[in-house]
């Protein structure tokens, strides 16, 4: 998993609540299992028209923001049926951290694990932000991970995040990466078990 540390570029204002995980990433587009190439389907059902051409009045095909690194949206983002390929579609379209006064749990644990950077911050910040991104399609909003901050012209919002989710995001740790960074510890205790127990090398040999 990428490390993250500071975040920078235009944002996007979708400003819509309850946006749940099939609008992020229709349930037809779930049969890869590879992380990449969902970006091209992300709010498919809005982006696209019945014959697959682009809708040029959805926000995310304007040119202004083919660039954009930070998606600003509304309350309790994310809900719905729990499916990984939200926080990959939406990276995978470019975005590095999406921002909204809260997301379904769910998928803000999802987003950690892809270095996909969740932001809570107050509705009243949300909607400062929202209208920033509107009135100037170029406006450059940067995040430090390390500071905890969101800042942009004449605008700074504090965001609060686990000490030890923040850890990992910084060193790109994910499950897998913490498991091997103890193989020394799970190697000993493996090998201090009892041979009647089960272990991972009687696993390996029942298959």
């Amino acid at each position: 998993m990428k490390s993250v540390s500071t975040i920078s570029g235009t944002m996007v204002a979708l400003l819509v609540n309850n946006l749940d995980t099939d609008q992020i990433i229709p349930k037809n587009f779930l049969k890869r299992v590879e992380r990449s190439g969902f970006g091209p389907f992300l709010f498919h059902e809005w982006a696209y028209d019945e014959e697959g051409e682009a809708k040029p009045d959805f926000i995310l095909n304007h040119p202004d923001y083919q660039e954009a690194r930070v998606l600003v949206t509304g309350e309790n983002f994310g809900s719905g049926s729990s499916r990984e390929h939200a926080p990959w579609a939406i990276s995978d379209w470019g975005f590095e951290a999406v921002i909204a006064p809260s997301f379904a749990d769910i998928f803000r644990n999802n987003c950690y694990k892809n270095a996909l950077l969740p932001i809570e911050l107050s509705p009243d910040e949300v909607a400062a932000l929202g209208a920033m991104a509107t009135a100037d399609h170029g406006t450059i909003v940067t995040i430090e991970l390390e500071e905890q901050t969101v800042t942009t012209d004449g605008f700074v919002a504090h965001f609060a995040i686990d000490p030890f989710v923040k850890h990992c995001l910084q060193n790109g740790l994910d499950d897998i990466a913490l498991t091997l960074a103890h193989g020394e510890e799970v190697a000993a205790f493996e090998a201090s078990r009892p041979s009647f127990k089960p272990s991972l090398e009687s696993a390996q040999d029942r298959k």
